[in-house]
């Protein structure tokens, strides 16, 4: 796909609003990169600058084995997220957070206080994840209809103990790991607290996460992922 010079791996609705708050010419940071895939799609949008940072030095491996075909000049840092180094403060205009990444964070404030640290004056971030009310639905595909088995409110961390490749979606056997359920009000809430405006939020019937496919076919349809836009205000 990269070997190609215009090859992106993006769904449609990232894509569209990708273009749509226009990253050409733009310092783009994605936070939890994973393999890097979306951070070069980034770049080949137009971005002048685009940097991936990730945790996994396995993912940031990959990532730049895939650069090394793109030759797009994205940019791959190996960093514990609350850690990113501070010469990356105030350096970028977009702030990029999608599939798989916040439910992942023990730590929600302290998550966006680095994400806002990162950001120029009027920087905005863009966030395309699953929707956290699919944190209380039973992923049985058999089942006729969605069913409930915990509470929308529980913070309580979550004990996971199988992976899922995002992008082959296969499942494979992984070391215990734990997950931080939040509701769609302490997102909101931890970015205005920061200052980050909320410009835009959308709800999808499309499931982004490859767990509940199956939702999108049921008669009672839920919201199975969102877009959400913000400003930094001045």
């Amino acid at each position: 796909m990269f070997a190609e010079p215009d090859g992106l791996r993006l769904n449609a609705t990232e894509k569209a609003i990708l273009e749509r708050i226009d990253v050409r010419g733009k310092a783009v940071a994605q936070l939890c990169c994973n393999n890097g895939q979306e951070t070069i799609s980034v770049k080949r949008l137009g971005a002048a600058r685009a940097v991936g940072f990730d945790i996994a030095d396995q993912f940031i491996a990959q990532a730049k084995e895939l650069e090394a075909v793109a030759q797009s000049g994205t940019e791959f840092v190996c960093s514990n997220i609350y850690d990113i180094p501070e010469d990356f403060n105030n350096s970028f205009d977009v702030i990029y957070i999608t599939i798989g990444v916040l439910s992942w964070m023990p730590d929600l404030g302290g998550f966006f206080d680095v994400a806002r640290r990162l950001m120029k004056p009027d920087a905005q971030i863009f966030i395309y994840e699953m929707h956290p009310i699919l944190n209380v639905f039973d992923e049985n595909p058999e089942k006729p209809y969605p069913s409930t088995y915990g509470s929308y409110f529980s913070t309580d961390p979550v004990k996971e103990e199988g992976g899922l490749d995002y992008y082959e979606y296969n499942e494979y056997e992984a070391k215990p790991v734990y997950w931080f359920p939040y509701t769609l009000g302490m997102l909101l809430t931890t970015l205005i607290e920061r200052g980050i405006q909320i410009a835009e939020f959308k709800e999808y019937p499309k499931d982004i996460s490859n767990i509940f496919p199956h939702f999108e076919t049921k008669a009672h349809n839920l919201p199975l992922s969102y877009t959400l836009i913000g400003r930094l205000m001045a």
